[in-house]
């Protein structure tokens, strides 16, 4: 029976030495990038101005092709314009970005609640602009192409634009109606 504890007792030390040293490997990986380098705060704003860069672009692209399908006049150009620029993102100022994360945490709960509401109205204005934008815009569309704009509604406006019914591959019935 001695011999059985000795045992436990040396599996346990190994068990616990080797935890430490994977805490220690976490700890300095932490500070690195995603792929074990380490990142400065130029290279992070360098890498979040391109990714900007691209998102802009492949908007504008967006864009100019919903016009040429819609094949806009320019007694439309106006309306069109207004419903882009409507649904641009706002600047991110949510209490995930910055300091504020620190400073929201050390509110009271009824006050952290309070902020979030207010937030999400904030989200709920903008999202009644796009509507109006898109009422305008639907207002002076004729009915082929508001048919046109109807069949991209789906794509609009979201995250994660035509995965939308996409499960690990497998499409469902909602996911196949929407692609054709």
């Amino acid at each position: 029976m001695h011999t059985l504890h000795k045992k436990l007792f040396i599996a346990l030390t190994a068990l616990g030495i080797a935890g430490t040293a994977v805490a220690q490997t976490a700890a300095v990986q932490a500070s690195e990038g995603r792929h074990g380098q380490a990142v400065s705060l130029e290279q992070r704003a360098a890498h979040k101005a391109e990714r900007h860069a691209k998102r802009a672009e492949r908007q504008a692209k967006h864009a100019a092709k919903l016009r040429a399908e819609l094949k806009l006049t320019a007694q439309q150009e106006p309306a069109f314009a207004a419903f882009m620029a409507a649904g641009k993102p706002a600047g991110r100022q949510d209490a995930r970005m910055g300091g504020e994360r620190a400073s929201l945490a050390a509110l009271p709960a009824p006050q952290r609640m309070q902020q979030r509401i207010e937030r999400q109205k904030q989200r709920t204005a903008r999202m009644e602009a796009r509507l109006t934008a898109l009422t305008n815009l639907y207002a002076v569309l004729t009915p082929e192409q508001k048919q046109v704009l109807d069949s991209k509604a789906m794509r609009l406006g979201g995250k994660h634009r035509g995965q939308r019914g996409d499960h690990g591959g497998h499409r469902g019935e909602r996911g196949a109606a929407l692609q054709s």
